[in-house]
């Protein structure tokens, strides 16, 4: 087996609050998780296809976690003998559902056949999606106890996952808490989200000295937006709860926020100047249940003493500011072809993992109320 830390910096003893395996730790809410479980006072030991930039404090083990074999797994717990095992990896935007199928749940499978193996007993935290919902009325927050038929392959093999491991902590064989995520935005949003697609489109109308035009769907969908800052904040919560032992928890902003409010907000904080182009689709069809989500966040507070803190301006800044800043270190890449429309995802299938290697303005920039 690879030697575990090879490519960090040797620590020897773990840190004060013990060792953290973040599995996925290079995809965009991998990556601040472990921020946050360091700043914690965790030891981060990533677990990805490639290491990509992981901080030099982080120890780095290459595996491909979708195909790896529950030995693989069984070996690498046994030796670092971690406290929390963070399972951030998984598929968002598969062109297939047999990737879907082998990231969201075979995966899980391994994962928890691996841990009943191991010696070590870390705390298990299963990071889900609210998309494992049934759609529900415009007004009716989703709870941990609305119905779950996923309108999408996407909300289906991630309910899958859940009752995997929810099987396992009731019979005892793992210690584990699901956290059901709404659309992650923050600082690294993938490309393929639709908030990543409009910076890339501003930037890439900047870079050529005109006017960007910004071409998506129509934009009629609400969602609920929570800042990937806020979602590690709760990872850390969840690690360190001992009645969220066996339990789902949501973990949203509490709002119901249109997503044109948050393009729109996107386009005021790049300061570039941009046209919004909504490009008719072939048929037009009424609104529906699938158009509005909002998300009850009661249980964190109650299990988690976890609440949301940032706003939709905070979460849109640091995107777009990460996104700039990428841009500005990237070598060129010669001429680029123009960006697809994209729509505002009315599955509602926004931000929320990596991949297995890994109203106005003035309105958004207040502070959010949660239910």
């Amino acid at each position: 087996m690879p030697e575990v830390g090879a490519l960090g910096r040797p620590h020897g003893a773990d840190r004060g609050s013990g060792r953290v395996l973040v599995l996925g730790a290079t995809g965009f809410v991998g990556r601040h998780v472990g921020a946050a479980l360091e700043q914690a006072g965790y030891e981060v030991l990533a677990v990805a296809r490639h290491p990509r930039k992981t901080p030099a404090s982080w120890r780095f083990h290459p595996m491909d976690l979708a195909d790896a074999e529950p030995r693989a797994l069984v070996e690498l717990i046994d030796e670092a003998g971690p406290v929390g095992v963070v399972n951030a990896a998984g598929e968002v935007w598969s062109p297939t559902a047999d990737r879907m199928h082998r990231s969201n749940q075979l995966l899980v499978e391994r994962l928890l056949t691996a841990l009943t193996a191991a010696g070590p007993r870390p705390r298990l935290v299963q990071l889900g999606s609210v998309h494992e919902y049934s759609p529900q009325p415009r007004g009716v927050w989703l709870t941990e106890n609305s119905p779950e038929e996923p309108a999408t392959d996407y909300g289906r093999t991630k309910l899958h996952g859940t009752r995997t491991v929810l099987r396992a902590a009731e019979s005892g064989t793992a210690d584990a808490v699901v956290l059901r995520l709404s659309n992650v935005i923050g600082a690294g949003t993938p490309r393929g989200s639709l908030l990543g697609q409009v910076a890339a489109q501003l930037l890439e109308g900047a870079a050529e000295g005109r006017t960007a035009e910004v071409r998506v769907s129509p934009l009629r969908s609400s969602r609920d937006f929570v800042d990937a800052q806020d979602v590690s904040r709760a990872v850390v919560a969840a690690l360190r709860s001992p009645g969220a032992a066996g339990r789902v928890v949501n973990i949203a902003s509490g709002v119901s926020q249109p997503v044109r409010d948050m393009v729109d907000l996107l386009m005021s904080i790049s300061g570039r100047p941009a046209r919004l182009v909504e490009r008719p689709v072939a048929q037009s069809r009424g609104l529906t249940d699938t158009d509005w989500m909002a998300v009850d966040v009661s249980a964190a507070r109650a299990l988690l003493d976890w609440r949301p803190r940032r706003t939709p301006r905070d979460m849109v800044q640091d995107l777009w500011q990460a996104a700039a800043r990428r841009q500005e270190t990237s070598p060129p890449t010669g001429e680029r072809a123009a960006p697809a429309a994209v729509g505002d995802t009315s599955a509602g299938q926004e931000v929320q993992v990596g991949r297995a290697d890994a109203v106005g303005q003035h309105v958004l920039a207040q502070p959010l109320q949660a239910r």
